[in-house]
């Protein structure tokens, strides 16, 4: 299938020595597959390598897709016999929609699939099966697969609101998450289309309408289908932070909120709907946001609830009037009845629970007729979607016949890289209730707050994929071994190899490492943070002083250098020894150099402050100011790395917006945002040491 850009294939894991279907026989090699399928019985080895498979029969006039890389060299011939390869389509297919059976004998391969999508899913598995033949020099197997998706609606988000990335890369994400059977995107464009309605909303490095139809297409190809997230009442920043657009504010000191009740609001925000319609011809959706906003009413007598579901309504109207169902966080009609932070709290039993239901519900049966019945209440939980409080609120919207959908979240507010072993615990446990419910399908949130780089999601987009499709079949341990073997090489699926959770802690400890308190995020709005916020230096008069009360964090501080040694072996190692994915690697060893820096800095300080001698103190001196030089050096490796797929700067001229909940990637026109508590911190070592 597709060696595309950065040699991104899809990950997965199917170990022979792991099945937990029928297998009669064995096979020479590993072969790994994601997602796992629902059923894989193994015979043996066919006679076919993967260079074997040169002619197919379509049966029924079925078109092999032109984009897989197997449409390149395979020929097409009339007489089955001579085929290596069968594909046909049956929609009587006993699988689910999407789905399809691969059948591989001695001499020849055949897939059904149950509609379009579940023949090209079909392929997907095959290029998996024989990307491991090839690579293993081993024949394929012999083999059965029945395989259908769990969810039929599998979604991730792409984030757009605080950066760019070079438009082909996400021409190349398309390909990367077709082959992870993911089929849908939400794209939180915020300024990120160019809308020629309200065109001064748009930023100047926005797509146009026509870009967006053209990445649209090219998704649906691959059935993917692009719906759009336009914040309205709330989160409306990108919006409210113009002059043109001030007097549509609910509080006019606040870039947050709309005024709900000026009929202006709808005016505009209808004219953005309509243009990201327009870019996004496939969608099915119209996500309308909704979350964390409160509007005062200006006087009106109106609830903060009442307001909310007015403006809910007409932006359902306009939905459904333009053919779109449309989704709607639903955390503030909850938070209004006073069930919000039960949601996020595992402690509670069922029976507390039910009880606060039974003492609060009213408070949302009183407006119940108010709630729009075409709309998708979107239930979000990013740590915690096990808590009885989450899993009752599906079920009251479920129980007043709502339409629902949950979030879980592959990112949320870590720096540099996910943390909590990409999330994959919570994902997996939202994605098996959303399983258990019934429920259509899950969105993985991608959030852009603290901007990562996006290919360090990949771990988490791929548990989502298992997931999603599979449901919850095999461990986290296999599913990272599956990372492994298919995003570098079936070489390198051992635990031996293993490093993104080892980097986790040096990248949490990294954020605040130079700061006395608060964190990084915070920096700019410090009054003076060289002195405020950032950590003291040594006093040449006391020494030890320093070192005694920054005990803990130099402990710490070894600890985590010790981390990063460990790190940059595998992935040094790695680097020999992968196949695909060079860039992630690359990318995840520039990670590693940079928060090796604060706790490097840390210990070079210590010897400073307790040199015994005037020439050790100079040598602790000389070393601390070539920790300073180095900086430079190691940012420019860090950005150059980046800005190979990513667009590191804002226009010239950009109006950030007030920044209301300190997203760090809000924080600077250039990418001095990632780097602020360093260069502040050098600044002080300059003036002060």
């Amino acid at each position: 299938m597709m060696r595309s850009f950065l040699s991104i294939i899809v990950p997965g894991f199917l170990s022979l020595a792991l099945l937990s279907c029928q297998s009669s026989g064995t096979a020479e090699g590993e072969f790994r597959l994601l997602p796992q399928p629902q059923s894989f019985e193994i015979l043996g080895n066919s006679q076919l390598n993967p260079g074997d498979v040169k002619t197919y029969s379509a049966l029924d006039g079925v078109e092999l897709p032109e984009w897989v890389d197997l449409a390149e060299d395979i020929q097409s011939v009339e007489e089955q016999s001579e085929a290596q390869l069968i594909i046909e389509i049956d929609d009587a297919l006993e699988v689910e929609k999407e789905g399809y059976i691969l059948d591989i004998s001695k001499k020849q391969v055949s897939i059904t699939g149950k509609d379009k999508a579940g023949l090209m899913y079909g392929l997907m598995t095959l290029d998996q099966l024989m990307e491991d033949s090839e690579e293993q020099q081993v024949p394929l197997p012999m083999c059965s697969i029945k395989d259908y998706p769990l969810l039929s609606y599998r979604s991730i988000q792409l984030d757009m609101k605080h950066h760019m990335e070079k438009t082909g890369y996400y021409y190349k994400l398309m390909d990367i998450l077709a082959s992870y059977k993911v089929n849908a995107i939400i794209a939180e464009m915020e300024d990120k289309l160019g809308y020629e309605r309200q065109p001064l909303v748009g930023s100047e490095d926005a797509l146009s309408i026509e870009e967006w139809k053209k990445l649209s297409d090219y998704a649906m190809e691959r059935n993917i289908e692009i719906s759009p997230l336009i914040q309205g009442l709330g989160h409306a920043s990108f919006i409210l932070k113009h002059d043109q657009y001030k007097e549509l504010r609910d509080d006019p000191a606040s870039d947050w909120a709309f005024n709900p009740l000026d009929p202006k609001t709808y005016e505009v925000q209808f004219d953005l709907y309509l243009d990201a319609l327009e870019a996004t011809p496939h969608g099915k959706y119209l996500h309308v946001g909704g979350d964390e906003v409160h509007t005062t009413g200006r006087k009106s007598g109106k609830s903060q609830l009442e307001l909310q579901l007015s403006w809910l309504d007409k932006v359902c109207k306009f939905a459904e009037e333009h053919g779109r169902t449309p989704i709607f966080w639903d955390d503030m009609p909850i938070k209004h009845a006073g069930l919000y932070r039960p949601m996020f709290n595992t402690k509670p039993t069922r029976e507390e629970i039910d009880q606060l239901w039974e003492e609060n519900e009213h408070k949302l049966v009183e407006f119940l007729d108010m709630f729009p019945k075409n709309c998708i209440y979107m239930r979000w939980n990013y740590s915690s979607p096990q808590a009885e409080g989450n899993l009752k609120a599906m079920e009251w919207f479920i129980e007043n016949d709502f339409q629902v959908m949950g979030a879980t979240a592959g990112q949320t507010r870590w720096v540099l890289m996910p943390q909590n072993e990409s999330n994959m615990e919570n994902i997996r446990s939202f994605t098996q209730a959303s399983i258990d419910k019934g429920l259509d399908g899950l969105l993985l949130t991608l959030w852009d707050d603290d901007s990562p780089h996006f290919e360090l999601y990949m771990r988490g987009i791929l548990s989502f994929a298992e997931y999603s499709w599979s449901g919850d079949i095999r461990s986290k341990e296999d599913i990272k071994a599956a990372y492994r073997h298919r995003e570098f090489s079936s070489a390198v699926a051992g635990e031996e190899y293993a490093f993104i959770d080892r980097l986790e802690k040096p990248v949490e400890f990294w954020k605040n490492a130079l700061l006395q308190n608060g964190d990084r995020n915070r920096l700019r709005r410090a009054n003076n943070p060289i002195e405020d916020v950032l950590l003291g230096l040594p006093d040449a008069h006391k020494p030890g002083v320093w070192s005694n009360v920054n005990g803990e964090r130099i402990s710490r501080a070894k600890k985590m250098l010790h981390q990063c040694d460990s790190v940059e072996q595998v992935i040094h190692t790695l680097k020999g020894v992968a196949i695909r994915n060079q860039f992630r690697l690359q990318l995840y060893d520039e990670v590693n150099k940079l928060v090796r820096f604060s706790p490097e800095l840390l210990l070079a300080l210590q010897s400073y402050d307790l040199a015994a001698t005037p020439e050790d103190k100079e040598e602790a001196r000389t070393k601390v100011h070539n920790l300073a030089a180095q900086f430079s050096e190691l940012r420019s490796e860090l950005e150059k790395v980046y800005g190979e797929t990513r667009i590191l700067e804002k226009p010239a001229g950009y109006l950030l917006d007030q920044d209301h909940h300190v997203h760090l990637a809000n924080q600077a026109l250039s990418f001095d945002w990632q780097f602020m508590a360093e260069m502040l911190f050098l600044e002080k070592l300059e003036n002060m040491f």
